[in-house]
């Protein structure tokens, strides 16, 4: 993609969707980081059940942590691997209360400082809750990336460092929510649904999926 369609592609976007959301539900920045690290290969709805249960009864690091164990295990049982997410969660809180005051840090050395958080989490949890132009690169970013010839690259770094240089910033904080949607509900892996895409113009994949 050169410049010109890179600039029409995200305007495009910007049109149709003006202030994306994500869709992991969440009413304060401990809720969001909670959610991400629980949603590592799981769906956001998938999450957002699980979380609907558990917010209402254990919203902060210490109610959390007096869950304990087993007793965060029974509303986080329905999300893939969630003992280890569990186990994850509940050393985050410590951490969080003990170096933190019980706040999520804004920074990424000290997000990526807390179990169950990588790069990609931070990205998102400095992006929504922070406002930063991070690109949180996830699998469907990955494929809309490498598909379209916005940011090609062989890994999710590669990807992420390639949509920094080339995302112009006046799109850059809502870049990575309007990928992560287009590759969720239009550029989908088996069939991307070009025929209705907003973007198919700019796209540099070939040939277009035909409409059934």
């Amino acid at each position: 993609m050169t410049p010109k369609q890179i600039e029409h592609f995200f305007a495009t976007l910007q049109a149709a969707n003006p202030h994306p959301q994500s869709e992991l539900e969440y009413s304060s920045v401990f809720e969001l980081l909670a959610a991400v690290l629980l949603s590592a290969q799981a769906t956001d709805a998938g999450v957002n059940k699980a979380t609907r249960r558990l917010f209402p009864v254990a919203n902060t690091p210490q109610k959390i942590l007096a869950l304990g164990q087993d007793g965060l295990e029974s509303y986080i049982k329905t999300i893939g691997l969630f003992r280890s997410k569990a186990r994850h969660l509940l050393e985050t809180c410590r951490i969080l209360i003990e170096r933190h005051g019980g706040e999520v840090p804004g920074t990424r050395a000290e997000l990526e400082a807390l179990p169950g958080v990588g790069r990609k989490t931070a990205n998102v949890v400095l992006n929504v809750a922070f406002g930063e132009p991070t690109m949180a690169v996830d699998t469907h970013i990955f494929r809309v990336s490498n598909r379209t010839g916005l940011a090609p690259g062989k890994t999710p770094l590669a990807v992420e460092l390639q949509l920094l240089q080339r995302v112009p910033p006046p799109y850059a904080v809502h870049a990575h929510h309007w990928l992560i949607l287009l590759g969720r509900y239009v550029c989908v892996a088996r069939k991307p649904r070009c025929w209705e895409c907003r973007v198919a113009q700019d796209c540099d994949f070939e040939p277009k999926t035909p409409q059934p």
